[in-house]
């Protein structure tokens, strides 16, 4: 259906070009509002209608007269109808539809996916501080990323996963803190105590494993414990070392992997952060006011200059972020997304004047930005602030182990990124309708149980079924379930260029409420054998397109419920 589709948008620009030059390059089909109408809409003739000086119902009748003799609309279309001041609404024969069942049992796993494009994208998420273990927000985050890793995978780009880690600032030092004072002996509470400690349970067990100088692994490196309670390097570099391995384990329990692990320090070891401030001073893109640095950034629209050197002689937090950018685009990625918390809104505008002034030759708009706001857990009607291990916040493994990584990689991805988001512990774990992974995990299972059914009985082979006789694919139930299945390949496409891996679960759920319509609506093992084989044929791609699309979000596709 997906080449029958490319031949009548052929015929349709071969045809709008006819009428008026230049017409041809924006033929475009649009799925009606009332699927009753018919399968595609196409609004051309309201478009031209004006430019043309002619009225835009009997513009559409000349059109639709011409589509209608050309020999990929007399294959496959029924009729074409025109309402309203020109709208031309097309229906497809039967036999059109049904080709995307044939599409989807030949390409199985790379339906909807295209072929190499040859460029590359970095996506940037997660980047935690190494201060505590990962929360639900880092949870939102991860779940993103590496749904638009997917989408852009599936749209041919060459994709590559990096976590930035924030290792330096005065954070790590609160940490490092924190952890001697619990080696000391010291907690919460006590007059000793700073307010801005961190006071979660993960801290004493840092400081007990430090005390007994154990070693922890984290992605690229070692550590070995001096138990030494006075050396607060060591104890900083041990601490560090332990969260960065308890966040390898968080992303391990929600199976995201990175590519690459980019420390912050390294960009001040390794020089480059200096190296970012002297190319904007060397561009003259810098200033000294009341003993600061400043970057002159509102030449590139930010609503204030910003200080890039303090006057302790630190430098302010974006500047590495800068020079971060720079490294990203000296590696060969010229497309970058990085998906941060709301919060970063405000860095937005003085990163890219920072890039920009540099000179370094990177685009404006570079890099893209996905923001996120954070996320509220709710769990037997009350809202869950605190985790007894974090302190002060609920981790990403609580919500895992209190529901699943399918569930809750579904659930944080089932909205916009920028629209709070209330996650419902209860209903995660409800085996119902109600629980929108369940629906859709249940329709893939249903599936399966169907083709076991048959195999079992009938000794029958699922991988034949590509080349069985779909004629008997005629009811409108089935009808709306293969256009269903047709727009997968456009959905993706849109969800990868629009960063809204949210219309996948969208999508989701509106197939496997397709199927089950289906499924109530005709039995499938029935004793007619070229019956049985079409419908067959149809519910397995259908199974097909559902775990192709659970795949892009990083869920399952069980094959029993």
């Amino acid at each position: 259906m997906l080449k029958i589709k490319q031949e009548l948008l052929t015929g349709l620009a071969i045809e709008l070009e006819k009428l008026s030059p230049g017409a041809g390059a924006r033929a475009a089909f649009e799925s009606p509002k009332v699927a009753a109408h018919g399968d595609f809409a196409c609004t051309a003739a309201m478009q031209l209608a004006k430019p043309l000086k002619l009225n835009p119902r009997q513009l559409g009748e000349t059109l639709r007269a011409a589509l209608l003799v050309l020999p990929a609309y007399e294959r496959w279309v029924a009729d074409i109808d025109i309402a309203g001041p020109g709208f031309l609404n097309i229906r497809l024969k039967p036999e059109a539809k049904q080709q995307i069942v044939h599409e989807v049992l030949q390409a199985g796993d790379a339906f909807g996916v295209q072929p190499s494009n040859g460029q590359r994208l970095m996506v940037e998420f997660v980047s935690a501080n190494p201060t505590g273990p990962l929360h639900v927000g880092h949870g939102r985050q991860a779940a993103l990323g590496d749904a638009i890793c997917s989408l852009f995978e599936t749209q041919g780009w060459d994709v590559y996963r990096e976590f930035y880690y924030n290792d330096a600032g005065v954070q790590i030092g609160t940490l490092a803190n924190s952890t001697q004072l619990r080696a000391k002996g010291f907690k919460p509470g006590d007059a000793q105590w700073p307010e801005a400690a961190y006071n979660g349970d993960y801290i004493q067990d840092i400081a007990n494993d430090y005390l007994a100088k154990k070693t922890v692994h984290s992605d690229d490196r070692a550590f070995t414990a001096s138990g030494d309670v006075d050396a607060l390097d060591d104890i900083r570099l041990f601490a560090v070392a332990y969260l960065r391995h308890e966040q390898d384990l968080d992303l391990q329990a929600f199976a995201v992997k990175f590519d690459n692990y980019y420390l912050e320090s390294s960009l001040y070891t390794s020089g480059k952060v200096d190296a970012a401030v002297q190319k904007l001073r060397d561009a003259g893109k810098t200033y000294e006011h009341d003993g600061a640095l400043w970057l002159k950034s509102t030449d590139y629209g930010d609503d204030k200059d910003r200080v890039m050197r303090k006057g302790d002689g630190s430098y302010t937090y974006f500047v590495p972020d800068v020079a971060y950018h720079i490294s990203k685009w000296e590696r060969g990625f010229t497309k970058v997304i990085n998906i941060q918390g709301a919060d970063h809104h405000g860095t937005i505008a003085r990163v890219r004047a920072g890039l920009q002034a540099a000179g370094v030759g990177i685009p404006q708009g570079y890099p893209d930005y996905v923001l996120h706001t954070m996320v509220r857990v709710v769990k037997g009607g009350e809202e869950v602030k605190i985790s007894k291990r974090a302190g002060s916040y609920v981790t990403l493994r609580d919500l895992i182990e209190w529901t699943s990584k399918d569930a809750v990689r579904f659930f944080l991805l089932s909205r916009k990124p920028d629209t709070e988001y209330t996650f419902d512990v209860d209903l995660a774990v409800q085996k119902n309708n109600d629980n929108p992974v369940y629906y859709v995990q249940y329709a893939h299972a249903r599936i399966c149980s169907v083709l076991a059914a048959w195999q079992e009985k009938d000794g029958g082979d699922p991988a034949t079924l590509k080349d069985v006789n779909l004629a008997a694919l005629q009811s409108p139930a089935a009808q709306a379930l293969m256009l269903q299945l047709a727009k997968y390949p456009a959905m993706l496409a849109s969800a990868a260029h629009d960063f809204a891996p949210h219309d996948v679960t969208f999508y989701l759920r509106e197939l496997a409420a397709c199927y089950h319509s289906y499924y109530d609506a005709e039995r499938i093992l029935v004793d007619d054998e070229a019956v049985k084989l079409a419908r067959l044929a149809l519910v397995k791609a259908t199974a097909q397109v559902l775990h192709n699309g659970l795949a892009v979000l990083g869920v399952s596709a069980p094959q029993k419920m």
